[in-house]
């Protein structure tokens, strides 16, 4: 996995009863209209594509409002914004509150990158009331994701074998045939669709937002970015700083890394999420049924993994846990504390032999349903980030990096290193090392990091708020555990984040939130 930070919320989607529409392509036509003129034709959601995760149509919010879904219309290459077009799919509640006091749209990237916003905001619709009552909530699925222009590569069967791989090689063999499969799954992107490919950057993304900004009728953007969302949310400020309204960065990519380094920093992440969930275990009043001590609940987990590299065990019949899909339903749990109950339970059963539980928190992570259909979350996952990313890694960069990865954690290092041979032989040169994120001159962007989160770590939110430039970032720190803070139901948090975006009031830099 090249970059394993589903976004927030869409990870949040995995219930408890879990754990017991065609793509719209390119438009042939050339583009004779004012885009930023166009009208949106809003009408009553339908169900989710199998590209957005499937599942039912959105349900209303509570006090009756429906959800209604529209497209708007975008160049396929914005350095030709009169040739052809994509369907870029959106979604939105109206306001709930007095509509002469109406501020906009507020335009949620909820991350990935690859996650569908059409189908996360609904699902967490009712977390954001508050800020309903002053605001259109509006969020939408990012080209190359979903049924906006979504990419797709391999089927799902073939998606089953290719997430069941050894990810993790220990001698030579496994490495070519990691490589080898890595190099099959992404000439099947370029095969299905590789007319896309070019054209999934994040600063094409960012340029969809502003177009869709003017869309909505909006002089401001205002705007909520989770995880890659502030990543997102960055670029876009680079790219239109006078265009900034009221926008809040929450799970805050670091903007000076390259994928190396956000690798690195992810290992010694999802390391200290690992430690404090094993130290929340065993400090409980009740005994902890994983293990007796933190070192020993780290001491088991490490030795199942490596009896499943040899021999893996019953998951979600027909298929076996591997090590690979173990290590991924672990990553996936320690995203939030509220996951930390199934982990425990995974854990426990997989000591006995049974592995759905942690195959079923793998299969939410690599955006498979329980029908065995795959939304297209990796696939645009893997292509946002090779469209991004200027560097392309080899086998002899890995294993030069493998000591520093398994030094910051000895359970994720190896994983996260060989993630990095994701872009090998991709078919679209990377654009840069890292986004530029530089905004002078825009208005103050609230910049949220929780001291806990194992998939974008805390310090990204310095760097963020230094990259931005001077008067531009606000830092505000949240002390806790999981992949963000507004989500977590924070009092403070929540009183720092709707004071700006409904009031305009801007946190003093440095506020602490515990």
């Amino acid at each position: 996995m090249p970059n394993p930070s589903p976004p927030r919320a869409a990870a949040l989607a995995l219930s408890v009863a879990v754990l017991s529409a065609v793509l719209t392509g390119c438009s042939d036509n050339s583009n004779s209209e004012d885009l930023p003129a166009q009208k949106l034709s809003w009408k009553d959601c339908p169900a989710p594509a199998e590209s957005e995760g499937g599942g039912n149509a959105p349900s209303p919010l509570p006090g009756g409002t429906q959800w209604q879904c529209a497209t708007m219309k975008a160049p396929l290459d914005w350095a030709d914004p009169k040739g052809d077009t994509i369907g870029i799919a959106l979604i939105r509640a109206r306001t709930s509150g007095d509509q002469s006091k109406r501020i906009g749209s507020l335009i949620f990237n909820f991350g990935g990158p690859g996650g569908s916003g059409v189908t996360t905001l609904p699902a967490f619709g009712e977390d954001y009331a508050k800020l309903r009552t002053r605001y259109d909530l509006v969020s939408f699925d990012p080209r190359g994701v979903g049924r906006s222009a979504g990419v797709k590569c391999e089927d799902d069967s073939g998606l089953d074998v290719f997430f069941q791989q050894d990810a993790t090689p220990d001698d030579t063999a496994e490495q070519k045939n990691l490589l080898s499969n890595t190099k099959t799954f992404n000439a099947a992107c370029e095969k299905n669709s590789g007319r896309t490919l070019p054209h999934v950057r994040t600063t094409d993304a960012a340029r969809d937002i502003d177009l869709m900004r003017q869309v909505l009728g909006d002089a401001k953007l205002h705007y909520f970015g989770i995880s890659y969302g502030t990543e997102l949310g960055g670029v876009y400020a680079h790219l239109f700083p006078k265009n900034v309204g009221r926008a809040v960065f929450d799970a805050v990519v670091d903007p000076t890394q390259n994928p190396e380094q956000s690798a690195l920093g992810q290992a010694r992440g999802f390391q200290l999420a690992l430690d404090n969930f094993a130290t929340d275990c065993t400090s409980k009043t009740e005994p902890c049924p994983i293990g007796d001590t933190p070192q020993d609940v780290k001491n088991r987990i490490a030795k199942l993994l490596k009896d499943l590299d040899s021999k893996p065990i019953p998951g979600v019949f027909p298929r076996q846990l591997t090590q690979t899909e173990a290590t991924n339903g672990i990553a996936q749990a320690l995203y939030s504390k509220d996951f930390w109950e199934y982990l425990t339970e995974g854990l426990d059963q997989a000591y006995s032999g049974d592995g759905k539980v942690l195959m079923l928190l793998s299969d939410s992570m690599n955006g498979r349903s329980q029908n065995g259909q795959y939304s297209n979350l990796y696939a645009a996952n893997v292509s946002i980030n090779c469209a991004d990313e200027k560097p392309r890694y080899t086998i002899p960069d890995v294993q030069a990096g493998l000591p520093a990865f398994r030094a910051a954690s000895p359970l994720f290092g190896d994983f996260l290193a060989w993630g990095m041979l994701s872009c090998t032989n991709w078919a679209v040169p990377g654009a840069a090392d890292h986004p530029d994120v530089s905004a002078a001159g825009a208005a103050p962007i609230l910049v949220v990091g929780n001291t806990g989160d194992p998939a974008t770590p805390y310090q990204g939110a310095k760097k963020m708020v230094d990259a931005l430039g001077k008067g531009v970032g606000v830092e505000v720190t949240y002390k806790g555990q999981g992949h963000g803070a507004y989500d977590s139901g924070n009092k403070c948090v929540h009183n720092a984040v709707n004071g700006y975006l409904l009031d305009g009031t801007v946190p003093p830099a440095g506020t602490v939130c515990t």
